[in-house]
């Protein structure tokens, strides 16, 4: 996130700052940038996707063949389709942090086997002191728990694997 407001050293207005932060989360919207004045508010959310292209070097009357496709290696194919048939994951909608249940030594939202709709709440995630309840989105079977309780959680993070159905 990037303010800025030219000849001035105030704070920034933290409660309008979480109002923000709150709507970005409500509407899903990943960027935002207000200008007012001489004041600019820029924030940005989730992962910043980077492509960087590379050109094959050029050698001078010398011809190299030009690599093929690099292989995935063996050890991480075979976990990961192991894991496709265990389902789809539900991943995180906003960085925070991870709550399973209501509650210290509460029973949490949901366990591996627990039956799931698109409205069945699977956690919490707290960010900046708002809890955002986390709908399953799809009708199934939680077969793994991926994240721990108190756990910092990332944008796309996988939280949950449900097989459909």
């Amino acid at each position: 996130m990037a303010a800025e407001k030219s000849g001035s050293h105030e704070p920034f207005d933290m409660a309008k700052l979480r109002e923000l932060i709150s709507l970005m989360e409500q509407h899903g919207l990943t960027e935002i940038d207000l200008r007012q004045g001489d004041q600019r508010w820029q924030m940005r959310r989730g992962p910043t996707e980077v492509m960087q292209m590379v050109s094959p070097p050029a050698y001078s009357g010398v011809s190299l063949p030009l690599p093929g496709p690099i292989p995935a290696s063996p050890a991480p194919t075979a976990p990961a389709s192991a894991k496709a048939d265990d389902g789809v994951p539900i991943k995180s909608p906003t960085v925070g942090t991870f709550y399973a249940a209501t509650g210290p030594g509460d029973e949490p939202f949901v366990k591996v086997g627990s039956r799931v709709n698109p409205e069945t709440v699977v956690c919490i995630i707290e960010a900046m002191k708002v809890f955002n309840q986390i709908p399953a989105e799809v009708n199934g079977t939680i077969t793994e728990v991926l994240a721990k309780n108190g756990d910092a959680i990332e944008y796309g993070q996988p939280l949950f694997r449900v097989r459909l159905g």
